[in-house]
């Protein structure tokens, strides 16, 4: 009787360990060698020298002024652009000088400063600061053409106007200017700063505090509605937030200590008022009874909670319109 064969124990088959590498052998065949790549190296080089490339361009651009300097003589007033361009204005926006009514004081005391300075001799920079729509922006545009009326084209100041979001860019700006024969006015209009905005130390830099300073041939004129040029809450938050409150608000609240003139602009009486709607009736020959132009223009001035020259200019804007005047303003 045959043999049965046996059983592998625990249902495992008959052990062949000869064969099992080459079943796994079958089933992952070894992969060729790879080659080698001889062009890695030459790729890698050709990145990193454009990449050189790249770097020294950009180098070569930041040593090099953004556009050519300007000769000055095609304008009187220009506006600048943080990339470096200054945009000739061919005519300014502005009222004559005789048409401010209710700031006398001060418009006699930034005239005679803008004068000394356009004769070569010592002046400050000035802050016009206070309320809204009282001329402060208007009188130094009426100033600057004030001072160049009857001088010869070589001897004009010039006014250049920088907006408040590039104030970071002034040094730039002094760099242009400082090598000029002529002498400038920069005007920022409306200057103010929010809690986290240090881009007032480039401004600090130039007033006083920085090596080079000021140039000469340059003064800062600036408008704002605050004297500190800090919102009074901010002010206060520095005070309660801040280990030392006196050194936290110094070092922004000097900012204004660096204008050497403080001129403050105050909302005008109801006679100042009727004094500047009368002035510009009178000037662009609007014809209208005075009785009836006085009643008028209060209302208007109540109907917008507030008396100032801006709100006399839009009365007699809309008047004007009524009556089919056209309204020249040089």
């Amino acid at each position: 009787m045959p043999k049965k064969p046996s059983k592998s124990p625990a249902g495992k088959g008959p052990r062949t360990p000869a064969r099992m590498p080459a079943r796994v052998a079958a089933k992952r065949p070894k992969a060729p060698p790879k080659a080698v790549d001889k062009a890695a190296p030459d790729l890698s080089q050709d990145r990193i020298v454009r990449a050189l490339e790249t770097i020294a361009a950009h180098l070569a651009a930041q040593g090099k002024p953004a556009v050519e300097r300007e000769s000055f003589e095609r304008a009187d007033a220009y506006v600048w652009h943080p990339d470096g361009r200054l945009a000739a204005v061919p005519r300014v926006s502005r009222v004559e000088l005789f048409l401010l009514k209710g700031v006398d004081r001060m418009r006699d005391i930034l005239m005679e400063n803008t004068e000394r300075f356009a004769n070569g001799l010592p002046a400050n920079n000035a802050l016009l600061w206070g309320a809204r729509g009282m001329g402060k922006s208007s009188l130094v545009k009426a100033a600057h053409a004030s001072i160049n009326a009857e001088r010869k084209p070589s001897d004009k100041l010039k006014l250049i106007e920088i907006h408040r979001e590039d104030i970071e860019s002034l040094p730039a700006l002094m760099e242009q200017l400082r090598a000029s024969s002529f002498r400038f006015i920069v005007f920022c209009d409306d200057l103010s700063f929010d809690g986290n905005d240090a881009s007032y130390k480039s401004l600090k830099a130039v007033l006083e505090g920085g090596i080079e300073g000021r140039p000469e041939n340059v003064i800062l004129y600036a408008t704002s509605n605050r004297r500190h040029l800090l919102a009074r809450e901010m002010i206060e938050n520095e005070r309660s937030t801040a280990i030392n409150p006196g050194e936290a608000v110094e070092e922004k609240v000097s900012l204004s200590d660096r204008f050497g003139l403080w001129l403050g602009f105050h909302r005008c009486s109801q006679d100042e008022y009727l004094a500047m709607v009368r002035g510009y009736c009178s000037h662009f020959a609007i014809e209208v009874d005075d009785e009836a132009l006085e009643r008028e223009a209060l209302e208007w001035s109540t109907t917008r909670g507030s008396r100032s020259g801006r709100v006399a200019w839009q009365f007699v804007q809309e008047l004007a319109g009524r009556l089919g005047v056209k309204l020249t303003v040089n």
